[in-house]
């Protein structure tokens, strides 16, 4: 298959997955429950390898403890490992929020970075975080970010032929219009929680078996 019948495929391809979630969910929107900027960025490194239940349970403690990037920075690391032991990778998960905090509190005065450049500096931020909190935070759409879900679904329904994150978005940002990259990676994450699983996804529900390379004939 030529490079260019691979990308007219993928952008028609993409336009009826795009038209699907669109249907599936009117109003996309994240899991992880925050009040701020800050907030959805300390939720979303805790999320990495984790359930976001499970990281809404424990930010209502961690955030009542210490409230922003200033009182953060300053928290004891053992104290930070024991509220969010249950997130699972705690110890590398704590030295990066409070890193995290440091950066925030005295290169940024507190504010988090609006530009994807200035974010990936940030302890334990790579680019799926910064553009969930560019988009969710500020509705800066700079690239999509790529979960297990967004590149679980996107291979399965023929996307991209890539496994690595920064391929896939690439891919992904080649086939999907700028403005819906945010709202992309939001859908995709219901679809794959609700109905394109891992394991057992539910085929017979999906509006897109009709048209998933998957399902094609061998």
């Amino acid at each position: 298959m030529s490079r260019k019948k691979s990308l007219s495929f993928r952008k028609e391809q993409a336009e009826k997955v795009l038209r699907g979630l669109q249907e599936r969910y009117p109003v996309p929107e994240t899991h992880l429950q925050h009040k701020n900027a800050w907030e959805l960025l300390i939720a979303t490194v805790l999320s990495a390898q984790c359930t976001d239940a499970r990281v809404n349970m424990v930010t209502p403690h961690l955030f009542a403890k210490w409230k922003d990037p200033f009182a953060l920075a300053e928290a004891d690391i053992k104290e930070v490992e024991e509220v969010i032991r249950s997130t699972g990778f705690y110890k590398n998960k704590a030295k990066n929020i409070v890193g995290a905090g440091k950066v925030i509190a005295t290169k940024y005065h507190g504010q988090v970075p609006k530009t994807m450049e200035e974010l990936i500096q940030v302890p334990g931020v790579a680019r799926k975080t910064a553009n969930v909190v560019l988009y969710t935070a500020f509705g800066i759409n700079v690239g999509l970010a790529v979960d297990t879900h967004v590149k679980r679904i996107t291979h399965r329904l023929g996307l991209t032929n890539s496994t690595d994150p920064i391929q896939v978005e690439k891919d992904l940002m080649e086939v999907f219009p700028q403005e819906e990259w945010g709202n992309v990676n939001h859908r995709l994450v219901w679809f794959g929680r609700h109905i394109c699983d891992a394991r057992k996804p539910l085929c017979e529900e999906c509006e897109f078996n009709t048209i998933c390379p998957k399902l094609e004939p061998k």
